[in-house]
């Protein structure tokens, strides 16, 4: 009996140790046959039709259910058609030896008047003939810019341009695109909408709305907002955030209504943003009713959506919101997201992929909220945990790049032109805290200067202060030979300040300047400027200006020592504005329906001329190169223009009125008409014209043809002005500032300035 348990023991025991040997070899044997029978059948996935029944066709499972999407391969055959060379970048695609004589200047070719082109495309080329930097020269050019219409690429609209590739091969200046730059709004069509332009740009710069990151080259392509028709040619309404609408909390904190698509590319995120309305503080509103077959494809929410929509008004929602939706349309951009930043109603931005306008430049993350589409449900507790100092921020910046860079069809073009010209030279580009800060980019000229302190609008920031020395400029028009009294007086009253560093007399007449024996004597430098006998030349960036601060004066100006120091300190705290004696104001005739000028004394000022007035050199730079010719050639060819275009341009710049300062009361000198220049040569002030006491004596008092001829001029330049700008610059102020004690009955000792009380 033992004997025979030890036998099965030892059987068993034997069968366990080949199992256990042989059973390891079985199952690799086992696995490696299953892994060759993969790799010749697969196991069966949902896309595997002859093993798994399906009921969907795969392209259409890969593009998420939805038949008008392209699949990635067809997204991508679709991209390599339009950009062919998409491996372009400014150093590889980009002639620089072009812009190496005559600078960055810009060509746009002649239209066709067979091929009638859209208002938006006519304000384009507009735009770019109104800046300074172009040329109707191609051989000048830097830039060119097509004469056709490349806006609208959708070949359904009618405003779509067939055959382009066969016209612009036949440029002779098309050179595959280099050194081109293409503008377009729409691309694609139904139902794909992909970034097919219906030509090859070649080696062009495309400046594009509803860029896609994928398609976009970086450092090359250019991604601009999408406008509509209507949107101005220049100027442009103003925010709608004023210094009263704070806390910034409004009625409602997140709302959008729109339309909302059925089907298509686009449709996924606007039909989900019902999820978020609460009928209280958000509110989410769409709209079937858009196009001719939507009760074809109306689904059961729609009767009920299309009733809320029409219980709210749009301009409404957007002006008492604090946040606005913008999600993605049929295209990643939309027009709502320029309305939202006018209506500083910070942009929650809902379009995956879309390369944001002026990304390049501008620091969206300080102005709008960049969500998900596919986390839309989070977006409320996002918004809600933003603290209220922030959000009041968020809005100020809205307006700030409204204004700056979005509010006309001009400042878009200028943007675009200047983001490329930065390029250029990179070394002398601006940095992106000056795209993002007061002025804008678009206002600061890297080629005046890089450096923040060099600037009269960053003190601040920077943490310094303006120069403790002015430059005295003083134009002369008086006869060969001889000086008159008062530009004697005047600089010894001037070169008597303690901040004086050096007197600059521009010679604007055709005869000679008198010899250096007959100016007199001063403890700072004198030095004689030639001029061009142009009015324009008293705001020429001369590199004899080194100082800061600049005293623009009328050799027949009466001004004293202390009248001007006390000036110069007020002007140090105010850098960025004209501060100055001379007076006068606009105002808007409603019976002629234009502005009107005034030198009427009254309580409100907004110019400040600049025939005694203290202002920041860099509006020298800024008058000369920032302006375009034409507005120059009207300073030179209108009377008494070139003070009121000074305060123009400054007002537009700052957004401030000019200061008035504490002036002697004096007697209304009589200046003699000068012989030595012809008036409309080298601008002669008439009599009693440009004096500081004179000009704030009423116009009607202005006796003669000759004041009265240049008064009218003046009006006439304050509304062509106007026009160009597209907007009145001007602001008006009741300020003016006075030294501490004046004119208060206290002892003359224990005042600072006691010569401006005296007679």
């Amino acid at each position: 009996m033992q004997t025979r348990k030890k036998y099965i023991f030892l059987t068993f025991l034997a069968s366990w140790l080949l199992l256990f040997f042989f059973g390891d070899q079985l199952r690799r044997f086992a696995f490696s046959s299953g892994r060759k029978a993969e790799a010749r059948r697969s196991w069966p996935h949902w896309t595997d039709q002859s093993l798994l029944k399906t009921f969907a066709d795969p392209e259409e499972l890969q593009r998420d259910g939805d038949p008008s999407l392209l699949s990635p391969r067809e997204r991508r055959a679709a991209w390599l058609s339009v950009y062919r060379s998409s491996r372009c970048r400014m150093e590889t695609c980009f002639d620089f030896s072009r812009c190496e004589k005559h600078g960055f200047k810009v060509f746009t070719y002649p239209q066709d008047r067979d091929q009638p082109i859209s208002e938006s495309y006519t304000k384009i080329l507009t735009s770019i003939k109104r800046s300074r930097y172009y040329t109707p020269n191609p051989e000048e050019a830097c830039l060119f810019i097509l004469g056709i219409d490349t806006l609208d690429r959708d070949h359904l609209s009618g405003q779509y341009v067939r055959n382009v590739d066969e016209k612009i091969r036949g440029f002779p200046l098309w050179n595959g695109g280099r050194n081109h730059l293409i503008f377009n709004l729409y691309s694609g069509t139904w139902p794909n909408y992909t970034e097919d332009l219906g030509f090859d740009i070649g080696q062009a710069i495309l400046a594009k709305a509803s860029f896609d990151t994928e398609s976009f080259r970086p450092g090359f392509d250019v991604s601009i907002p999408l406008f509509s028709k209507d949107h101005p040619q220049r100027g442009g309404e103003r925010g709608w955030l004023y210094q009263d609408s704070v806390p910034p909390n409004k009625k409602y904190l997140l709302v959008f209504k729109g339309k909302r698509y059925l089907t298509g590319i686009g449709s996924g995120t606007r039909n989900a943003l019902h999820h978020i309305h609460n009928g209280k503080d958000i509110i989410s509103l769409t709209t079937c009713k858009h196009g001719k077959d939507w009760e074809k494809h109306k689904d059961t929410r729609c009767d009920e959506d299309n009733v809320n929509y029409e219980k709210f008004d749009y301009q409404e929602l957007l002006h008492n919101s604090t946040f606005c939706i913008v999600p993605r349309g049929r295209r990643l951009g939309s027009f709502r997201f320029l309305e939202a930043l006018q209506a500083a109603c910070i942009p929650v931005l809902l379009s995956d992929g879309w390369e944001l306008p002026f990304a390049e430049a501008i620091d969206w993350g300080k102005a709008a909220v960049v969500g998900s589409e596919r986390l839309l449900l989070q977006i409320p507790s996002a918004v809600r945990c933003i603290h209220p100092e922030r959000v009041l921020a968020f809005q100020q910046q809205t307006q700030f790049l409204w204004d700056a860079y979005f509010s006309s069809v001009d400042k878009i073009v200028h943007t675009t032109l200047e983001i490329i010209k930065d390029r250029l030279s990179p070394h002398r580009s601006r940095s992106r805290f000056l795209w993002n800060a007061l002025p804008g980019g678009l206002l600061v000229l890297p080629d005046f200067s890089t450096h923040l302190g060099d600037f009269p609008f960053y003190y601040l920031q920077h943490g310094s202060s303006p120069s403790r020395k002015f430059t005295a400029f003083i134009r002369a028009v008086s006869q060969a030979g001889s000086l008159s009294q008062p530009i004697l007086r005047l600089i010894q009253a001037v070169s008597g300040s303690q901040y004086c560093a050096q007197i600059l007399v521009l010679w604007s007449c055709e005869k000679p300047p008198p010899p250096s024996g007959k100016w007199p004597q001063t403890t700072v430098p004198l030095t004689i400027i030639q001029g061009r006998r142009k009015l324009s030349d008293r705001f020429f960036p001369f590199e004899a200006i080194q100082t800061d601060a600049v005293l623009s004066l009328d050799e027949h100006s009466s001004l004293s020592t202390s009248e001007v120091d006390f000036a110069f300190v007020v002007w140090r705290s105010f850098p960025e504005r004209i501060v100055g004696f001379p007076t006068q104001s606009h105002f808007w005739d409603p019976e002629q329906g234009r502005w009107g000028y005034t030198s009427k004394w009254t309580n409100e000022l907004s110019i400040v001329l600049t025939a005694a007035a203290f202002y920041h050199r860099y509006y020298h730079s800024l008058f000369t190169e920032y302006l375009p010719a034409g507005l120059r050639e009207l300073v030179d060819g209108l009377a008494a223009c070139e003070d009121i275009l000074m305060n123009v341009l400054v007002a537009a710049v700052t957004k401030l009125p000019p200061i008035k300062v504490t002036q002697r009361r004096q007697h209304k000198e009589a200046v003699p008409q000068q012989v030595g220049c012809r008036d409309g040569d080298a601008g002669t002030p008439p009599p009693g014209e440009r004096s500081p006491s004179a000009l704030h004596s009423p116009p009607t008092k202005v006796k003669g043809t000759a004041g009265s001829r240049r008064f009218s001029h003046r009006q006439d330049c304050l509304n062509q002005l106007a026009d160009w700008f597209g907007y009145m610059p001007l602001v008006s102020s009741q300020l003016r500032l006075d030294p501490v004690l004046f004119k208060d009955q206290v002892s003359i000792l224990r005042k600072k300035y006691p010569r401006l009380e005296k007679p």
